[in-house]
């Protein structure tokens, strides 16, 4: 597995990326931007099914665009890492901050897909599971942003 990690990194696209600083930096922001996207709409949505904010609209009302919003912003992510991560694919596998980001990420991912759009699309979501619901998100994606600022300062 090893062998495969170090042969991404020296893929054309890894070696121009890990080459420029300036690439580097312009898909850390374009990474950074997806992120904020992705969190900044989980907290919207999260606090509306946690019922702290908005209440006295339907959670469908309030998370309706939040929730698309996650999708661009986790795309966005995903794709920006990906081209990140292929400069840095041996370093970064071994690094126990990185491991746990793409964990929660990925249990993030299929909460968010299998389970938080359906509940947040119901208008009339039973108090307790919405709750449960935007109480879960919420702490999984606050999770993949704080092992990510973990991995970047460790690196």
């Amino acid at each position: 597995m090893i062998q495969f990690f170090a042969w991404i990194q020296t893929t054309r696209i890894a070696t121009t990326i890990a080459g420029s600083s300036n690439l580097t930096g312009f898909l850390s922001g374009i990474h950074l931007l997806g992120l904020t996207l992705l969190v900044g709409s989980a907290l919207v949505s999260s606090l509306r099914m946690l019922g702290l904010i908005l209440t006295e609209r339907p959670i469908s009302d309030v998370t309706a665009a939040p929730v698309r919003a996650m999708g661009i912003g986790l795309t966005i992510s995903v794709v920006s890492g990906l081209l990140l991560f292929a400069a840095r694919a041996s370093a970064a596998v071994e690094n126990s901050f990185f491991q746990a980001k793409m964990a929660l990420l990925v249990a993030a991912a299929l909460f968010y897909f299998a389970v938080y759009r359906g509940v947040s699309r119901q208008g009339d979501a039973k108090p307790g599971t919405a709750r449960f619901v935007g109480g879960l998100g919420l702490i999984l994606w606050a999770g993949v942003a704080l092992a990510g600022c973990a991995f970047i300062l460790v690196e």
